[in-house]
């Protein structure tokens, strides 16, 4: 198993891209600990992973208040004694607005949660990586690569969080820290529910390569690389998973 005797948290683990990657990292042979401010779905995940004989946990945490990270992370060392791999996931989007109509309020909000969420989870979690080295992942958006209309604090922050990984990849990579972002297209979560509804998403829905919208398990397959020794070598990337959305059609 590619994580034999690992332990992960991973933020947002209630749902979507973090499900999928939660279940996948206990498959390989992890410990994970789920962090979600939604207690229901993150209790649920960890039932799924349980049910199948695994070991996982769930904190109920803000990702925007240090506090709640700080702790995150030592009762994730006081459970499983270590940290090897901390995934930075959670985030949300913003209703789509032209910047002048964006509420202020909507932009601090989704900067807090897609980009100051991950310097928090890599302040607090690089010194328990200080010794034995870890991989950091932090989750950034095709959107922070080329831009979005109407999306611009989505944008902004993801673009935020493939800079800071790049940064702090230069700073640990000393310490064997690896830190890399990945960087999905549109994936069927959350997210997406209301862009359904809508009279783009049939081009939405097929705007790559692919002609195809990605699963939640495609990416955490991607995270699962870059979390394991298969990626040694591999730091301060964006590894890309979007169908070739950057491509065009």
């Amino acid at each position: 198993m590619r994580l034999e005797g690992k332990t992960a948290i991973i933020t947002g683990g209630g749902s979507g891209i973090g499900r999928a990657t939660a279940i996948l990292f206990v498959k390989e042979g992890a410990k994970v600990m789920i962090a979600d401010i939604n207690e229901e779905t993150g209790q649920e995940t960890v039932k799924l992973i349980q049910d199948n004989g695994g070991v996982a946990e769930f904190q109920k945490v803000d990702v925007t208040i240090p506090e709640d990270i700080e702790r995150l992370v030592k009762t994730t060392v006081d459970s499983f004694g270590k940290l090897d791999i901390m995934v930075n996931n959670a985030g949300i989007g913003h209703a789509e607005a032209k910047i002048p109509d964006v509420p202020v309020e909507d932009w601090d909000r989704v900067v807090d949660v897609c980009m100051k969420s991950v310097f928090l989870g890599m302040k607090y979690a690089i010194p328990e990586m200080l010794e034995n080295g870890g991989s950091i992942i932090n989750t950034a958006s095709v959107a922070g690569i080329k831009g979005q209309k109407l999306q611009a604090g989505y944008t902004a922050a993801k673009n935020g969080v493939i800079a800071v990984t790049k940064s702090t990849a230069l700073e640990f990579g000393k310490h064997n820290i690896r830190v890399n972002a990945i960087a999905p297209g549109v994936i069927d979560t959350a997210i997406v529910t209301e862009w359904k509804k809508t009279k783009k998403w049939p081009v939405l829905s097929t705007a790559n390569a692919l002609r195809r919208i990605g699963q939640p398990d495609e990416v955490a397959n991607a995270m699962l690389f870059l979390a394991s020794d298969e990626a040694s070598f591999i730091t301060g990337t964006t590894l890309v998973v979007d169908g070739g959305t950057l491509l065009g059609k």
